[in-house]
This record gives C-alpha cells, sequence and structure tokens, in this order.
C-alpha cells in the first residue's frame, strides 16, 4: 500500500475490487470499538448516579445528559468531514481515533474526582464541564471507526463487519456496566457516598474504563493499515485527479457552510427515512439511560423521591445509612440490568447478520425495536418483593425480587439495542457516496443527537407534571417510542426497494 501509487486508477474493474479482509483482520478494524464502549457503559451506567452525588436534582439530571448529544451534533460532522479530507503517514481516520481516545481518558479520570476542585469551583460544575469533555472525545473517537469500518470492509462484509462491531460494543457495555458492582461485592471497595463526593467503587471503575479505552484504541491504530489515496480511490470508483483537485482548492467558511447545507438537503433518501426511526430509537434509549437509576431506587428499593432532592438533602444534614445503602446497592443493580442488556446484545449480534439475510434487514430491525419497546412498558411488573439472595457466579448478592425480575426485559432491551447499532448502518452504507461517508455518518449523527436533545428538554418537565417524579412512569413512556420506531422501520426505502438511489451531493 505505497503512498505513492497512481497505477491503481489504471486498474482494470475486476483489478480494482476491494479485496475481502481476512476475518481477524475484521475484528482489528473494530476492536477499538470495544474500549470506547467500555467508557460509554460506565458513563451510562453511572452518571446519574455521580451528577446526584455532587448535587443535581431529579428533574435537571437531563439537562446535564444534554451535553453528550449537543458534543455528538458539534463535533462529529466537524471530525468526520476532516478525516475524509486527511491523509499522511499515519493514516486517515487513525490519527482522530487516538487524539479522541487520549482526551476521553483524562476525562474519565478526572469526573468522578470533582470534590478535588471544591476549593476552585463546584464539584457539580466541575463534573458537568468533566461530562462534556469526556463526551466531546468520545465523539471524537467514535465517528472516525464508524467511517474506518466503511473504509476498510468491502460491500459483501459490510454487514459482517457491523455485526461485529455491535458484537464487540456489547462486550464493552458489559464489562463496563458491571465494573462498579464488581469492585464492590468482589474487591470490596465501598459503594456508598458522603454528600458532595462519589462512591470510591465507581471512582477506581473510571480510573479502569480509562485504561481499556487507551489499549484496545492503541490496538486497532497500529494493528489497522488504512489503505493509500490512490488505493482507497481505485477500490471506491474515484477519480483520484479530480479529488486533488478540489482539496487543493481553498474555500472560505461560508462556501464551506454553503458546501455543507447542500449536502444536508441533499442526503440520500434512505437517510432521511432512517431518520425517523432514529429519533423514536433514540429517545427512548436518552431516557432510560437518565432515569433507569432513580426509576429502580424507587420503584424497586422503595426510596422516596424527596432523597433525589438536594434542597431537602441539605435540609436533613445527613443521609441516613438505610438511605445510602439502598441508593448505593440500587445505583449497582443498574450496572448490572446495563450489563445484562449488553450482553444480551452481544449473543444477538452474533446472529444478527445471518437473520437479517434470512427475513431481510427491515423486518430484523422492526421486530428487534418492538421487542425493546414492549419489554421497557413490562418494567411495571417488577415492583419490590421480599429479599431474595442471588448467586451471579462472580459473588452473591441480596435484593428484592423486583430487582431479579428486571434480568427478564434486558433480553428485549438488549435486542433491540444490537439492532440499533449495526442495522441502520448496514442499510445506510449503501447509499452513501464514497468520497463523502466520513461527513455523511457524521450528518447522520444528527438523527441520534437531535432526538436526544429533544428528550433532555422535555423529559425533566414530563417527570415533574406529568408523572409526579415518579422515574418509573417515563421509562413506560421510553417503551412507548421505541415500539413507534419499530412501525417507522417499514418506511424506509432501501436500494434494493428501488433498484438505485439518488446519492448526488454537492462538495463541501
Amino acid at each position: 500500500m505505497s503512498e505513492t501509487d497512481s497505477s491503481a486508477t489504471a486498474r482494470s474493474p475486476e483489478q480494482c475490487k476491494q479485496p475481502k479482509l481476512p476475518f481477524w483482520q475484521v475484528w482489528n478494524v473494530s476492536l477499538g470499538f470495544l474500549g470506547v464502549q467500555f467508557g460509554f457503559a460506565l458513563q451510562n451506567a453511572n452518571a446519574s448516579r455521580i451528577l446526584s452525588d455532587l448535587g443535581a436534582d431529579l428533574h435537571s439530571l437531563s439537562l446535564f445528559w444534554i451535553v453528550a448529544p449537543l458534543m455528538g451534533l458539534i463535533v462529529q460532522p466537524i471530525v468526520g468531514s476532516a478525516s475524509d479530507r486527511t491523509w499522511n503517514r499515519f493514516g486517515r481516520r487513525n490519527p482522530f481515533i487516538l487524539f479522541g481516545a487520549i482526551a476521553a481518558a483524562l476525562g474519565m479520570a478526572f469526573m468522578p474526582n470533582a470534590g478535588i476542585a471544591v476549593a476552585i469551583i463546584a464539584p457539580i460544575v466541575f463534573g458537568g464541564v468533566m461530562l462534556a469533555l469526556m463526551d466531546a472525545a468520545f465523539n471524537v473517537t467514535m465517528q472516525p471507526f464508524r467511517a474506518l469500518v466503511s473504509d476498510m470492509v468491502p460491500p459483501e462484509q459490510r454487514t459482517l463487519g457491523y455485526s461485529i462491531q455491535s458484537l464487540l460494543i456489547n462486550i464493552g457495555a458489559v464489562c463496563g456496566s458491571m465494573l462498579p458492582f464488581v469492585l464492590t461485592n468482589v474487591i470490596g471497595l465501598e459503594n456508598t457516598s458522603k454528600a458532595g463526593e462519589v462512591a470510591p467503587s465507581v471512582i477506581w471503575a473510571f480510573y479502569l474504563g480509562a485504561s481499556v479505552l487507551l489499549g484496545s484504541v492503541l490496538w486497532t491504530v497500529f494493528r489497522t493499515r488504512e489503505y493509500a489515496p490512490a488505493e482507497y480511490n481505485a477500490y471506491k470508483g474515484l477519480d483520484s485527479e479530480q479529488l486533488a483537485r478540489e482539496q487543493a482548492e481553498r474555500k472560505s467558511l461560508s462556501q464551506r457552510l454553503k458546501g455543507f447545507f447542500k449536502l444536508l438537503f441533499s442526503m440520500p433518501v434512505t437517510m432521511r427515512q432512517l431518520a425517523l426511526v432514529q429519533f423514536f430509537s433514540w429517545f427512548a434509549l436518552f431516557i432510560m439511560w437518565v432515569y433507569t437509576t432513580p426509576a429502580i431506587t424507587q420503584y424497586v428499593w422503595g426510596v422516596d423521591a424527596k432523597w433525589f432532592d438536594p434542597d431537602y438533602l441539605h435540609s436533613v444534614g445527613e443521609i441516613p445509612p438505610a438511605i445510602a445503602a439502598a441508593k448505593g446497592a440500587a445505583g449497582d443493580w443498574v450496572g448490572i440490568l446495563f450489563a445484562a442488556y449488553s450482553l444480551f446484545a452481544a449473543l444477538f449480534s452474533i446472529v444478527l447478520a445471518k437473520v437479517a439475510g434470512t427475513i431481510g434487514r427491515k423486518p430484523t430491525y422492526a421486530l428487534s425495536l418492538a421487542l425493546g419497546g414492549l419489554c421497557l412498558i413490562s418494567f411495571l411488573l417488577f415492583q419490590g418483593g421480599e429479599q431474595t439472595h442471588v448467586n451471579l457466579l462472580i459473588t452473591e448478592v441480596t435484593v428484592p425480587a423486583g430487582a431479579l425480575g428486571l434480568l427478564l426485559p434486558m433480553i428485549g432491551v438488549g435486542i433491540a439495542w444490537a439492532a440499533i447499532l449495526a442495522m441502520p448502518y448496514s442499510i445506510l452504507s449503501e447509499a452513501l457516496p464514497a468520497d463523502k461517508t466520513g461527513v455523511y455518518m457524521g450528518i447522520f449523527n444528527f438523527t441520534i443527537a437531535a432526538p436526544q436533545i429533544v428528550s433532555a428538554l422535555v423529559a425533566g418537565p414530563l417527570l415533574a407534571g406529568v408523572f409526579d417524579n415518579q422515574a418509573i412512569n417515563i421509562l413506560v413512556l421510553a417503551g412507548v417510542f421505541m415500539f413507534l420506531g419499530a412501525v417507522s422501520v417499514f418506511f424506509v426505502r432501501e436500494r434494493s426497494d428501488e433498484g438505485a438511489l439518488d446519492t448526488e451531493a454537492a462538495t463541501v
């Protein structure tokens, strides 16, 4: 793969066909996803817990979480466009992946230590800033990873590539979600926190997560040699000379913005139709991530909503040991539940490509979302109950019967999650022009970020004004939205549905 090889553009169509990758190289390309999702899982399962410990009230949690989709909305299109234009000795996507991983690891190390900054800045503010840094860095890393798979994996291996990606993401999510529970119940670290501080088990989980993130990303960066420009262009059927002229042309900011909006408004039809599915799916996921911890703490462990109110906590001075223990146990169990849905997602990812090949991608996608929606609604069936002894192989714990029962709906949530991670990208990748894959993947992130922003803005008022601060009810709403996502899948037209989709796009 010489950087100076220009003969690729002169090859015959047969010679220019992108070669299949060895099976383990498909794994190498995606391995960094394991570490990135390890970090995401720690954040998803523990950010609400950390922010509550640092002083956030129940209604403001979703507003703190809004930084995640905002960072994605801002960062991913910029990074996608930049990585499309980057060709140097370190690669095309790899420099962005590595830089983002380093920044994310730093954010993970600092966020749970917000208490050390109390002399300079309020811990809740410091925690929010570190959450923003983490999310921005996760997005810098994640977006080029999506494009890297599209770059390196030929079309006939694309569903396999995204299925492996989904599998690795969920292995990382299982380990990341369970880590605080393991550190408490196996290693013996304390899982309760004092006012304005974070539990030691959560702090050390974030340290370990940062290490796994860096290690897995370094593996992908050093084990994946990206195609040189001429070779990549030949495999994708692109004109190297024309691309060189376009990239050499300097454009003003207004010209770039104009080009970006042209791309936005001329996006492939499939991409527009998938946006509706994404809206319902990610609206539901955001609610689940933000409110599962308070919902389980209230509904299963029986902790009153007032114990999530910082004003009330300030008035009583000290959290009673029983309440602190219940909140700590519930927070740890949410990690187990999130690990469970990630485990079921990983298992489903193994057969996802075969299922999609047998019944079709759209039916697979729709049925998966419908099952996930019904399972979120079924949370209502599991409340409190007698204390039950549970053997989790790695340790034994005692939890309310309702907590144990919640492992069952995690099967459907996991199946939906696996489909959300793989199916839209598998469907979309065939509709994108090869020279705009990075920027379009970045634009497609709008369909992930926008519903989460909407969810963040409306979830708090809904919780207070409609659901009387009972967080379990807003999880039921999430289930309804997931089911609507399943219905909207049938309005998506795949390339095979209409012969060919118009993917003409202006140049950014």
